[in-house]
């Protein structure tokens, strides 16, 4: 009977810790569940065992967590930014937050989870196999220019994927993964919601603008958070430009030659002075405006997430972030 008794009080724990993993939303269609302490960082949510009297880590530990804007002692011109967001991963601290848990589309920023889940779900050596599916008709896409039968690895899509941001690439990196669209986007959405990011919905690999297709600046930096975990990542996104070599369905050479579009890796705008932007990804379609996440570090080496979410234009975009960014100290 003891023994019996123990197990149910375990089990007790567990299941209210998978019903807080559920309820990390911030604002929208869930909602948070337990209360928290603000003057922890805001990322202080616990489990307290009533029989065992015992707290154990929660879901949220160690994340920055806002219910709403924060933008105390900040200086900083937001105004034509729908949403940004200025998380400090060492201590858990949101710096700012404006408009954090609205539901917004986030053009190629997409591919950031895309990319996670190619490397969660497969092997940079992987060969992937274009399909007709490839071709996209949309007037301004990115395309890198797939056709039916070309092949390359997963090393090769990742820096096509994540450079020049080729949405033909998003879909062929899909395919491989899930076998379609459909099927990866359902993968997007189950890995999305492990890491909290419930406010959001993912219908394709690459972000091309889709009414059903949207998320948030905090779930994009849950994502993101995730994704600078894995080495891979980070050295694609800190990479000026890249070139290689794939090959069509007869074995012969095409050629990958990709810059970053990242203003601030191409060198053509500086950060301030006391921060290391190491890389990130830029998205721009009509719906989405101008978007614009980053990863960087401070003087000592600590990292941020920085989020620009539908801004004007590119111009405002990087004034806007560069503003943000100076907000590190």
């Amino acid at each position: 009977m003891k023994c019996i008794n123990k197990f149910s009080r375990i089990l007790g724990i567990i299941l209210t810790s998978l019903a807080l993993t559920s309820s990390l939303a911030g604002c929208g269609a869930k909602e948070y569940t337990f209360a928290y302490d603000r003057d922890r960082n805001n990322s202080s949510f616990s489990v307290t065992s009533h029989t065992q009297g015992k707290t154990v880590d929660a879901f949220a530990s160690g994340l920055c967590v806002t219910a709403g804007d924060v933008s105390a002692d900040i200086d900083v011109d937001m105004s034509q930014a729908t949403a940004a967001g200025l998380f400090d991963l060492s201590s858990g601290q949101v710096i700012y937050a404006k408009n954090v848990h609205e539901k917004l589309n986030p053009a190629s920023l997409t591919k950031i989870l895309t990319a996670l889940c190619a490397l969660k779900y497969g092997n940079q050596d992987d060969m992937l196999t274009a399909t007709e599916n490839v071709l996209i008709s949309e007037s301004g896409a990115v395309k890198l220019g797939l056709t039916a039968g070309d092949t390359m690895t997963m090393d090769q899509a990742l820096y096509t994927l994540l450079l020049k941001s080729s949405n033909d690439v998003a879909i062929m990196i899909a395919e491989h993964i899930s076998g379609s669209v459909e099927e990866f986007a359902k993968l997007m959405n189950d890995t999305a919601n492990s890491l909290g990011a419930t406010n959001s919905n993912f219908v394709n690999p690459h972000g091309l603008t889709d009414p059903n297709h949207y998320t948030t600046a905090y779930d994009l930096y849950l994502i993101c958070n995730e994704a600078v975990k894995y080495d891979k990542i980070v050295e694609i996104i800190q990479t000026p430009a890249y070139t290689s070599v794939y090959h069509d369905a007869n074995g012969k050479d095409k050629f990958i030659d990709v810059a970053n579009s990242n203003a601030y890796i191409k060198g053509e705008i500086p950060a301030p002075n006391n921060v290391t932007v190491i890389g990130g990804k830029t998205g721009t379609t009509n719906a989405a405006g101008n978007c614009l996440i980053l990863y960087a570090k401070d003087l000592s080496g600590n990292p941020y997430i920085s989020i620009i979410l539908q801004s004007n234009d590119r111009t405002t975009m990087y004034t806007e972030m560069t503003d943000l960014l100076s907000e590190i100290t």
